[in-house]
């Protein structure tokens, strides 16, 4: 006899821990307090190859015999920060000041994890633009691929041009609706 599965359910909770590399992670429940296993899948639906530890999240799950598991995410809310301050260039920005630069499609040209930085371009533009691993953490994601698609909010620092903010491709998408 099959175990009866239950109805699908949205449940909030925070990133316990996510690796790209086993394509999976899991999520801990603020309602139930458990575990829900997220599929690398199921974030690339949302456009996202990654989420950073600790970000709020979203989810409409399903109940198998396997456990709880998220089949969509609705929202990724990144760790909190303090804003970001611009290495070396003593400017400080709030979130605002952020959120008011336009969103720009990019694709990523490199990052490694290791050095803690890398850089996209964006579409349109011969210049690099300078993606550090804090501005990923604090904007949700937890690495970004060579070649993946994104949309950046860039600041101008002394040295050129500097990702404030990494978002899924089609968030300028969702932003103009």
């Amino acid at each position: 006899m099959e175990a009866e599965e239950k109805p699908e359910e949205i449940l909030h909770g925070r990133v316990k821990w996510f690796d790209p590399v086993k394509g999976f992670g899991f999520i801990l429940s603020e309602e139930t307090g458990t575990d829900v296993l997220l599929h690398a899948n199921v974030l690339r639906n949302f456009g996202q190859s990654t989420v950073a530890d600790g970000a709020e999240i979203v989810v409409n799950v399903q109940h198998t015999q396997r456990g709880v598991q998220a089949v969509e995410v609705f929202s990724i809310t990144p760790p909190e920060g303090t804003g970001f301050v611009m290495a070396s260039e003593g400017n400080s920005f709030t979130a605002e000041e952020i959120a008011a630069c336009p969103l720009e499609p990019a694709r990523v040209k490199w990052f490694d994890k290791g050095k803690g930085f890398g850089f996209a371009n964006v579409f349109g533009r011969a210049e690099d633009v300078f993606v550090h691993i804090e501005v990923l953490r604090m904007s949700g994601f937890a690495d970004l691929a060579a070649g993946e698609a994104i949309s950046l909010r860039i600041l101008e620092g002394k040295r050129g041009r500097m990702a404030a903010q990494v978002l899924a491709w089609d968030a300028s998408l969702k932003v103009q609706k």
